[in-house]
């Protein structure tokens, strides 16, 4: 085999026509727009962190996975959802569960809630011009109780007892800023997680698919349910009749 048919006889200094050179070095445009969203959401309670979250994967137009799981365990009392590009968050979660166990080996215990935060942040801070999407919650039990941390692709971090982000998160909060309270009892919390998702499921046409309800406990995380989202819109209205048709007779009768 002749040399000049295994090496390139292009210009090494000539970019090839799919690459677009910059000031700060190439760029690779993409083929279509990434249009992406999601509903994830978790708030604390007394006996732990409720989290839940839809299962729609989208790229643009396109729903590439109706059932993909957007809620990654890091350790038995850490869990992260995933929100953006979903390699990104993938990758990024898969690397810092690797730091998290070799921390664990080496200290001979595992880092708090806050310390995950803010070590996940110090790793994005480095890539912040580079292009990630990465929104994630960390919901975790250690020795302060139950915690919950937000951070983003640029290094932002902080904490709260209720979190929603994606695309649906603005319908989430207004379902969750009515009902949540510190000390809900664990079925309120987890109806009240689960309607969350599905009114935001039904008005933002990125999320959907099923909800996936999951519990941070002191002795660990447990996956509660996967349920259909449709089903669970359609048993919110049905109760929200229920309730309203007990309502109308109660005033009957008081007539």
């Amino acid at each position: 085999m002749a040399l000049q048919d295994v090496v390139s006889t292009r210009d090494p200094s000539q970019a090839p026509p799919w690459v677009q050179l910059s000031p700060g070095g190439p760029e690779f445009p993409r083929p279509f727009l990434l249009s992406h969203g999601t509903t994830t959401l978790a708030f604390r309670c007394s006996h732990g962190v409720v989290v839940a979250a839809d299962t729609r994967s989208s790229c643009a137009g396109l729903v590439s996975d109706p059932a993909s799981r957007k809620v990654i365990t890091l350790h038995q009392h850490l869990l992260a959802t995933t929100s953006g590009t979903s390699a990104d968050c993938a990758t990024w979660l898969r690397l810092l569960r690797s730091a998290l166990r070799l921390r664990h080996l080496s200290e001979g215990r595992q880092l708090s809630v806050a310390g995950a935060a803010k070590l996940l942040a110090l790793m994005l801070r480095g890539c912040a011009h580079k292009d990630l999407c990465v929104a994630t919650l960390l919901c975790g039990w250690d020795h302060h109780g139950p915690g919950l941390h937000y951070v983003y692709s640029d290094g932002t971090r902080f904490s709260g007892d209720v979190l929603a982000v994606g695309s649906g998160s603005t319908y989430a909060y207004s379902v969750l800023d009515g009902t949540y309270r510190y000390d809900l009892p664990r079925a309120e919390a987890f109806w009240l997680a689960r309607q969350a998702v599905a009114h935001a499921a039904h008005r933002d046409a990125y999320s959907g698919g099923n909800v996936d309800l999951y519990h941070v406990r002191p002795n660990g995380w447990v996956c509660v349910s996967r349920e259909d989202l449709s089903q669970v819109y359609r048993g919110l209205e049905f109760r929200d009749e229920e309730d309203g048709d007990g309502g109308k007779d109660a005033h009957e009768e008081t007539n």
